[in-house]
């Protein structure tokens, strides 16, 4: 029995567990993105408004002469989504998901079946945030420019055969807005590339 046993053991950990950790790790990816997207959502459609946080300057003829963020602001709201976010990880990977052992064969028939393996997730090191800006031209004295937030979380997914770390990137727009008006080359004082937070 100890020999059949070991055998077990031996086949399981060969055939079995890099399937369960492809599955597991897919699984707890996926639930971290919704967990991160959520609080970005959250967070930005409360206190994200545009004209109050970018500033466009125009001089008497109309033309643009200046567009400025309030990096106080934008920061102050993507450290609040980095903490939301950190602290809702925290929260799920302490309660854990249960997946019936039949679901790593990918089998309609076997999904349900099996003894539930608890999986937990713990986030290892900051969430970090970070702002991407585009600007592109949408017609004739028209600017489209376009502000996205992307947070990165890496998190350790634990199982009862181990441990395996992943890491999450989010990418999500925040603000689409036509700037209408002339604007010549210098007129960007905008540089939300590297304002981070974390």
């Amino acid at each position: 029995m100890i020999f059949s046993f070991n055998i077990f053991i031996y086949e399981f950990d060969k055939v079995i567990t890099p399937t369960l950790i492809i599955v597991t790790n897919a699984e707890m990816r996926a639930k971290a993105m919704e967990i991160i997207n959520s609080a970005i959502l959250d967070e930005y459609s409360k206190k994200f408004r545009y004209e109050d946080i970018i500033k466009v300057e125009k001089d008497a003829s109309g033309n643009i002469v200046m567009v400025q963020a309030d990096t106080i602001s934008m920061s102050k709201i993507s450290s609040e989504v980095a903490l939301k976010a950190q602290k809702e990880l925290k929260n799920y990977g302490q309660i854990g998901v249960k997946i019936p052992l039949g679901y790593i064969f990918k089998n309609n028939l076997l999904a349900s079946m099996g003894p539930d393996l608890l999986i937990k997730m713990v986030p290892v090191g900051y969430v970090e945030t970070k702002y991407l800006s585009e600007f592109e031209s949408a017609g004739f004295n028209q600017t489209r420019h376009k502000i996205y937030v992307e947070v990165k979380a890496k998190v350790r997914v634990v199982m009862f055969l181990g441990k395996s770390d992943i890491d999450v990137k989010c990418e999500v727009p925040i603000s689409e807005t036509i700037i209408v008006g002339k604007i010549p080359n210098n007129a960007f004082n905008l540089d939300l590339n590297n304002m981070n937070s974390k």
